[in-house]
């Protein structure tokens, strides 16, 4: 299973702290190297339905049975 983690932050008026969260999405059927081609145009999907907010970073990393659990 691969985790595609990003920090997605809510634009507040001009000035103002942006307040960040850590999000994740989750998939089964591809490699890491697949989710690092194809995370852009999925964050662009992500933010078409989140508007109002941004994204700072990301990365994909494999997720391990216990970590899922967790």
């Amino acid at each position: 299973m691969i985790e595609l983690l990003f920090v997605a932050c809510l634009s507040g008026t001009p000035g103002a702290v942006e307040a960040c969260e850590e999000k994740s999405l989750l998939f089964t059927d591809v490699t890491p190297m697949t989710c690092m081609m194809g995370a852009q145009p999925v964050l662009a999907k992500w933010i078409e339905t989140h508007p109002a907010f941004t994204i700072q970073s990301w990365k994909c990393k494999t997720v391990r049975s216990f970590e899922r659990d967790a």
